[in-house]
């Protein structure tokens, strides 16, 4: 380092290296786009620099590993006060390759293999199951594996047939634990052409995108397009990460208790005590923690789910379903009880035109998931966003009946 600096460091060891092997090289770097600013550059000036050596000075082909395209860099170099784009500091890059999805069969292969090796069965549900949460993505695939077989004690007893309940609870775990590959796929939602796309989609808007920020935000594995431009979330677990990751810290800041709003006798989730506290406290803070948040559009959903999240986290689980141009988002609360698992409905709408209208077009897909969900409770949540409106006239509670079902639309 002394003699060649960190400007040259990297090539010259390359160099010796290829010249005391008689065979050309191959060089894999993993998780290179974990290096940021001037010294990522640096690297890749180098490895630029060496590619007129190949094969008897430098290796024969590098591979460079990471979650993005090498064209897709934007490197800010403190040395030079500029952005440099990937592209030009490495521009001999022969091919990209994405590493593709698993298959459903794929999937099945794969958990069958643990079966055959230690004797422990899945249940058929489970495959489909797996493949819904991840849509073969391969970390998740076996992450959720490996969770669900391994790392939950119980389950080590190969004598237990793994069920879906056991993989649901391993999902929810590799999310709490913010599990290394969740956290730096999250982390890209803080850049403005993710935004642009994901925002969207929390909002449940019908706009156009930009086909440069689309195909950047697919290459990441956020999102997955289909062969007719249709955009969505990738898979399950990326919907829910996406939502909890963007209202974590407001969900930390949050004093609320689960047993507040736990029936002691029947257990269940009062949601109604739930909803009216979450309707106060929208009304008190949400001018001060709406500005906090970087989706700010999609702020007051956002500050429901953290709401929701901080109460339930202790023993349910929130189900979501988002996406561009359905104009809602609907959550799915999922709360164990004695007898079963209460199921609760919760669509969130954006007011748009009139309260009369909004709460007309938000009672049918309401009721829709409540007869899929099969549950006799649901909520069809307004937000107001006219800040020239009063609060008085923003808030309100009243029942609705559709197709002889009773539904709670609460204003905000």
């Amino acid at each position: 380092m002394n003699k060649y600096g960190g400007e040259m460091a990297l090539n010259e060891i390359l160099t010796r290296w290829a010249k005391v092997n008689p065979k050309p090289l191959v060089l894999l770097i993993d998780e290179v786009d974990a290096l940021v600013g001037d010294t990522l550059i640096t690297v890749l000036r180098q490895l630029r620099a060496g590619y007129a050596k190949r094969p008897a000075l430098f290796p024969q082909s590098i591979i460079l590993c990471g979650v993005r395209d090498v064209r897709d860099y934007r490197i800010h170099s403190e040395l030079e006060k500029a952005i440099i784009t990937g592209g030009s500091a490495f521009n001999v890059k022969a091919e990209s390759l994405r590493l593709g999805n698993f298959t459903k069969a794929d999937i099945k292969t794969l958990y069958t293999q643990h079966t055959q090796e230690t004797g422990q069965w899945f249940e058929p549900e489970v495959i489909d199951l797996a493949w819904k949460l991840t849509r073969g993505q391969p970390w998740l695939v076996n992450a959720l594996g490996y969770e669900v077989g391994f790392e939950i004690k119980a389950h080590r007893n190969r004598s237990v047939s793994i069920t879906t309940e056991m993989v649901e609870q391993a999902k929810e775990n590799l999310i709490l634990r913010r599990e290394t590959h969740l956290d730096q796929l999250m982390d890209k939602l803080k850049e403005a052409r993710v935004q642009r796309v994901i925002q969207p989609m929390l909002l449940g808007e019908q706009i156009p995108l930009s086909k440069e920020d689309t195909e950047y935000v697919v290459d990441l594995g956020l999102v997955h397009q289909n062969q007719n431009g249709h955009t969505e979330i990738a898979n399950r677990i990326y919907q829910e990460v996406i939502p909890r990751e963007l209202s974590w810290g407001f969900q930390m800041g949050m004093v609320q208790e689960t047993a507040w709003y736990v029936d002691t006798t029947s257990g269940k989730l009062n949601i109604d005590k739930l909803l009216a506290a979450f309707q106060s406290f929208f009304r008190e803070n949400s001018e001060h923690w709406l500005q906090q948040f970087q989706y700010q559009e999609a702020g007051s959903q956002l500050l429901l789910q953290a709401f929701l999240q901080r109460i339930v986290n202790s023993g349910g689980r929130v189900e979501r379903e988002y996406g561009l141009g359905r104009m809602r988002t609907d959550l799915l609360v999922i709360w164990p009880v004695s007898s079963g698992v209460q199921k609760i409905v919760i669509e969130l709408k954006l007011l748009h035109h009139s309260r009369p209208s909004t709460i007309a077009q938000g009672l049918k897909p309401t009721w829709q998931y409540m007869d899929k969900a099969g549950t006799s409770e649901g909520h069809l949540l307004v937000f107001d966003r006219d800040p020239n409106r009063a609060w008085e006239d923003k808030i309100f509670s009243e029942a609705q009946t559709y197709k002889n079902q009773t539904i709670i639309v609460w204003g905000m």
